[in-house]
């Protein structure tokens, strides 16, 4: 048995033949039930993995889902243009690094879409490029953003000043209030947008940076989404049966102790880590 540990690629996982728990009944009811989502999930919890597996599907992969659920549940698999976006590498306490890193997103697809920028404005270019694909592909684009908290939480109470407008502010300001005039691009292109989902850490800037745009579907606490990232118990348990009694039997446990250690470690780092 191959353990996917660090991986967090979906093909990757399905080509070289990792282990893979799979949550693709329950993206197909995203995909399928809703437009815009919202998850919250600690880091190191499968989220990467999750907005790697979306935009798989949406890319119609269909040679990858082979045998999992989904295979029996989609029937027209469509290649949509999808745009992924990772805020989770960089630092962003450089005061220049969200435009830069913004600029070279859009950039990216502007030029492959041939598209002429004229704009200077984050959030009207992405309007612009949302709209554009739509007319040219005849298909709706698909934004997933993974940590889109990030760029705010390598700031969150640092005293850091930059000029804005006249006037000076805090770096964490300007990032919230980059971000927000990015993020209503998703109001403004809605007949353009097949499907949005964003993840994070945390919530305590949701309704500040999503004010510009009607509030996502917040599936966090949403119990049909429970098991959407991460292991469950009973995954644990099918899933890795074999391998949890030979490791008990290597450390003189019977497997009722071993899950129960298991448990105490994986409760215990997760808490640790999420301090």
């Amino acid at each position: 048995m191959k353990y996917p540990i660090g991986i967090q690629t979906f093909d990757k996982i399905r080509n070289e033949g990792y282990v893979y728990i799979d949550k693709t009944d329950m993206i197909y009811s995203l995909a399928t039930e809703g437009q815009i989502y919202f998850l919250s999930r600690p880091r190191q919890f499968g989220k990467s993995l999750l907005i790697s597996t979306l935009e798989s599907y949406f890319l119609g992969r269909e040679d990858l889902f082979h045998g999992l659920a989904i295979e029996k549940l989609e029937k027209d698999w469509k290649k949509y243009p999808v745009i992924h976006i990772d805020f989770g590498a960089g630092n962003f306490t450089k005061e220049t690094f969200l435009d830069e890193t913004l600029n070279a997103i859009l950039s990216a697809w502007e030029e492959k879409y041939q598209i002429k920028n004229t704009l200077t404005d984050f959030g009207l270019r992405f309007v612009n490029l949302l709209n554009e694909i739509h007319r040219q592909t005849g298909l709706r684009a698909v934004v997933l953003i993974d940590e889109y908290d990030k760029p705010l939480l390598d700031v969150m109470d640092l005293d850091y000043k930059v000029a804005f407008q006249g006037t000076e502010i805090t770096l964490e300001e300007y990032n919230r209030n980059t971000l927000k005039g990015f993020y209503s691009a998703f109001k403004a292109a809605d007949a353009d947008l097949q499907f949005v989902f964003l993840t994070g850490v945390t919530k305590f800037s949701q309704v500040s940076v999503f004010s510009g745009f009607n509030q996502p579907d917040d599936i966090s606490y949403d119990g049909r989404y429970d098991a959407l990232c991460g292991i469950t118990k009973d995954e644990l348990l099918s899933v890795f049966k074999e391998s949890i009694k030979e490791l008990g039997e290597a450390n003189g446990m019977n497997e009722e102790e071993t899950v129960a250690k298991l448990k105490r470690k994986y409760d215990g780092y997760h808490f640790s880590k999420d301090m």
